[in-house]
């Protein structure tokens, strides 16, 4: 039979988990709302009440969750590098690499359809030469790449993939995937577009992952197949 003391640690336990889902939901809708504004603004430029009124949330929510505007800032940096590296996970030594790589571009090319504001916030914190993330950049990023770049390397030696410089492999990855959140502006206007349409995304989205995956050797050209 129920005590009144497990009564009450269970209604505890339950009021705890909704406090916990109440500030996830809370902490990733000021986190979109920031991205959109930090990417419009720039960080000089962004204010905590144009966050607050873009996720329509009172001000004081965004001090509470994240303490000041340079906290926000960081979350936002941090939960977009991330999101970008999580997608490497696929890039194993047991994997196919035609199906590692393939699933790595595509998720990449996802996530600038999906969030290109996080992806212009963060390419502007690189060109003013990354002052929050360098740490970051050198330490967590670039001990994750090497140690996918020794798999790719790996795959080379092994005469699974084409010889290809696993390093630059990325840079050519990320540069590929994210202009067309970074650059969307100058691809639409060469397009005629005011915007990506999902038809545009999944045309570049193919182009990106069949140009990239011949150069690796894992996909022939249909004109020559």
């Amino acid at each position: 039979m129920m005590t009144p003391l497990s009564t009450q640690h269970l209604t505890a336990s339950a009021d705890d988990a909704t406090k916990g889902q109440i500030r996830q939901t809370n902490e990733a809708r000021i986190l979109a709302a920031a991205e959109r504004v930090f990417a419009g603004a720039g960080f000089g430029g962004a204010t905590m009440a144009a966050i607050a009124q873009e996720a329509d949330l009172p001000k004081a929510n965004l001090h509470y969750y994240f303490g000041s505007k340079q906290d926000l800032y960081r979350a936002v940096l941090a939960q977009t590098l991330q999101d970008w590296l999580a997608p490497t996970d696929v890039i194993t030594l047991g994997a196919d690499p035609k199906t590692a790589i393939e699933a790595y571009i595509r998720a990449k090319m996802a996530l600038s359809v999906a969030r290109p504001h996080a992806s212009r916030v963060f390419a502007n914190e690189l060109l003013h030469g990354a002052p929050v993330v360098k740490t970051l950049l050198a330490t967590d990023l670039r001990q994750l790449v090497l140690a996918k770049a020794e798999v790719i390397a790996q795959w080379v030696r092994d005469g699974r993939m084409a010889e290809v410089d696993p390093l630059h492999l990325f840079f050519t990855i990320w540069a590929a995937t994210q202009t067309y959140a970074d650059f969307e502006v100058q691809v639409c206007a060469v397009l005629g577009h005011t915007e990506l349409t999902p038809k545009d995304q999944a045309q570049a989205t193919e182009h990106v992952v069949s140009l990239l995956l011949r150069g690796c050797g894992l996909q022939t050209c249909p004109h020559m197949a």
